[in-house]
């Protein structure tokens, strides 16, 4: 993990102009309102090693948390099980229904100055799937 790459990613997207489509960008994936950047990805290995990216990445995700809290703020994990929950019975816009689809807690953080939210999670939801280190840059305020 390289810190300091990660913190320049976040903080280039709080500036980047989001596109008119939803598709994948050169960070992970974009659309009207929003870049989900991936930060680091584990492809799908068998669940003991499953288990170890995961505790790595929530360890790397609370050491990126650190340094952006230092900035903005410490902040309470989001829980992104409730708005999981909410998809079934509200709408819920894309970037915060995508990322509650694939995580379940996130560090989030108004970033004055900018419009836009950015949320921090690990993308472990899916046992089938690959472990991302992910950062949501929006100016869609989380539901």
């Amino acid at each position: 993990m390289n810190l300091a790459q990660h913190i320049a990613l976040v903080d280039e997207l709080c500036y980047r102009p989001f596109p008119a489509e939803h598709g994948p960008s050169d960070v992970g994936r974009s659309g009207p309102g929003y870049h989900i950047a991936v930060l680091e990805s584990e492809p799908y290995g068998d669940p003991a090693t499953r288990a170890v990216t995961i505790d790595q990445f929530e360890k790397d995700r609370d050491a990126v948390y650190e340094l952006l809290a230092s900035r903005w703020g410490d902040t309470d994990p989001y829980n992104l099980q409730t708005v999981l929950l909410r998809t079934e019975h509200e709408e819920i816009s894309r970037p915060w229904a995508d990322l509650a689809a694939c995580a379940g807690v996130a560090y989030l953080w108004e970033v004055e100055g900018t419009g836009r939210w950015v949320a921090l999670a690990v993308a472990d939801r899916d046992e089938a799937q690959e472990v991302h280190l992910l950062a949501l840059v929006t100016e869609t305020d989380p539901p």
